[in-house]
C-alpha cells in the first residue's frame, strides 16, 4: 500500500516554489525542444541535426521555443483547477473541478478555431486572464482526439464517448499534483490520483488513457512535496494497482523500470518502450528518462531525441525533472527564449499559493478582487 500521508507545507517555501516552477516550465521547455521533430523519425533528425540529435531549441511555426499544445492544454487543465477552487470559496460548496476543467478546455478549444457542436461555449467561458494571452491562439498540432471530444462534449465534466488511449489526456495533468500538493489532507494523495483520471477522460475513454494521468498526477504530488523518484513511482505505482484494467499501465511501467536498469542505450530502451504516441508508451519513455537522468538537462535532450511523440515525452518528462531538480537548473537560455514563459510560471505560482488566498463572498480586498477577476467562478 503507499504511504499516501503528507505533512504540512515545507518550512523553506523558496524550495517548493522552485520545485513546482520547474515542474510548469520544465514540462514547457521539454515540448519546446520537442516540438519541431514531434513528426520524424531518428535518421531523419540525425540527418537533419547530426548524431546527436536536437541540442537547442529549433525552429517551428514561425520562431524558436514555441510551445504546442501539450503546454497550452497543461495551462488550461491548471485554470480549470483553480476557477474550481474560486468558484467553491465564493458559493461554499464543493469545487466541481472536472466541470471547471472542461469548461477551460472549451476555452482552449476556441484558441484552435472549433467550436463545441452542442453550444456549451458561452460568454463566461470567455472569461479570466489565460484565454487573454494571443499567443495561445494558434494550432500546434493539437491532438484529433482532444479536438473531437471536446468539440462533441455534451456536459460539462461527462467522460469521453470513444476507446482512445492517445496520449492526448496524460501531457497535460501535471498540474494536477502540483494543485492537491498544496492539501494536507491525509487522502491528498489519492484525491490527486483520481482527478488525473478524471481530467484525462474527459478526451480519452480508454482506461489506459486516463489511468496514465492519475500515475503523472501522483508522481508529481509526491515529487513536488520533495519525495524521492523510488518513492514517488512505487506509491504512485500502489494506486494504479487498486484500479480495474491497470495491467497494461502497469507493465509498461514497470517496462521502463527494468530497462533503466540495464546495459542497453537509451535509444535502444526507447525503442522498445515504443513511440509515444499512446499514453502509456508516452509515460514509460519520460520516466525512463528520468530514472537515466544526470540532470534536467541530460533527461529532458534524451526523451525528446527519438523518432516519436517527441514533444509530448519531452513535455512529461520535462515535468517530472523539474519538480524533482527545480526551475533554477533549466538553462537559462532555454527559459529565456521560450514562449510564454512568464504566464507559466506566474500559473506555477498560484497553484502553489491559492489556498492562502482567502476568497470568500465576503472579502473584497484589491488582491482578492483581482484573484477573482483572475479566475472567475462561473
Amino acid at each position: 500500500m503507499p504511504n499516501n500521508s503528507v505533512s504540512e507545507k515545507p518550512a523553506d517555501l523558496n524550495t517548493l516554489r522552485l520545485r513546482f516552477r520547474g515542474c510548469l516550465l520544465g514540462g514547457a521547455v521539454g515540448d519546446a525542444l520537442g516540438g519541431p521533430v514531434e513528426f520524424l523519425s531518428w535518421p531523419e533528425i540525425t540527418a537533419r541535426f547530426g548524431e546527436q540529435g536536437v541540442l537547442d531549441y529549433e525552429v517551428a511555426w514561425g520562431g524558436k521555443g514555441k510551445i504546442t499544445d501539450d503546454t497550452q492544454m497543461t495551462l488550461f487543465t491548471a485554470e480549470g483547477l483553480l476557477r474550481g477552487w474560486v468558484r467553491g470559496a465564493m458559493r461554499g460548496i464543493a469545487p466541481a473541478f472536472a466541470s471547471t476543467t472542461a469548461h477551460a478546455y472549451l476555452r482552449w478549444l476556441l484558441t484552435q478555431g472549433v467550436h463545441n457542436r452542442h453550444g456549451l461555449l458561452n460568454t463566461a467561458c470567455l472569461s479570466g486572464w489565460l484565454i487573454q494571452q494571443p499567443a495561445l491562439f494558434s494550432a500546434r498540432a493539437p491532438g484529433n482526439t482532444c479536438l473531437s471530444a471536446l468539440r462533441e462534449m455534451k456536459a460539462f465534466g461527462e467522460p469521453a464517448r470513444n476507446n482512445s488511449k492517445g496520449c492526448g489526456g496524460v501531457m497535460r495533468v501535471a498540474p494536477v499534483g502540483l494543485f492537491y500538493a498544496s492539501f494536507n489532507e491525509s487522502d491528498a494523495a489519492r484525491q490527486a490520483f483520481d482527478m488525473g483520471c478524471k481530467l484525462a477522460a474527459l478526451t480519452h475513454g480508454h482506461p489506459t488513457g486516463w489511468l496514465t494521468g492519475g500515475v503523472l498526477a501522483a508522481l508529481v504530488f509526491y515529487l513536488a512535496r520533495g519525495e524521492t523518484l523510488n518513492t514517488a513511482l512505487n506509491n504512485a505505482l500502489a494506486l494504479l494497482k487498486t484500479e480495474p484494467a491497470h495491467e497494461e499501465t502497469l507493465h509498461a511501467l514497470e517496462h521502463a523500470q527494468t530497462l533503466a536498469l540495464a546495459t542497453v542505450s537509451p535509444h535502444q530502451a526507447i525503442a522498445q518502450l515504443g513511440e509515444g504516441w499512446v499514453a502509456e508508451e508516452a509515460l514509460a519513455v519520460a520516466l525512463y528518462c528520468v530514472m537515466k537522468a544526470r540532470s534536467f538537462e541530460h533527461g529532458v535532450l534524451m526523451a525528446v531525441n527519438h523518432g516519436g511523440d517527441s514533444d509530448s515525452t519531452g513535455a512529461i518528462a520535462g515535468n517530472l525533472l523539474g519538480a524533482i531538480y527545480g526551475a533554477a537548473t533549466i538553462p537559462s537560455g532555454w527559459l529565456q527564449a521560450l514562449e510564454l514563459a512568464e504566464v507559466v510560471q506566474g500559473m506555477a505560482d498560484d497553484l502553489l499559493d491559492y489556498r492562502d488566498w482567502e476568497i470568500s463572498e465576503y472579502n473584497f480586498t484589491p488582491f482578492t478582487e483581482a484573484m477573482r477577476k483572475k479566475y472567475p467562478g462561473d
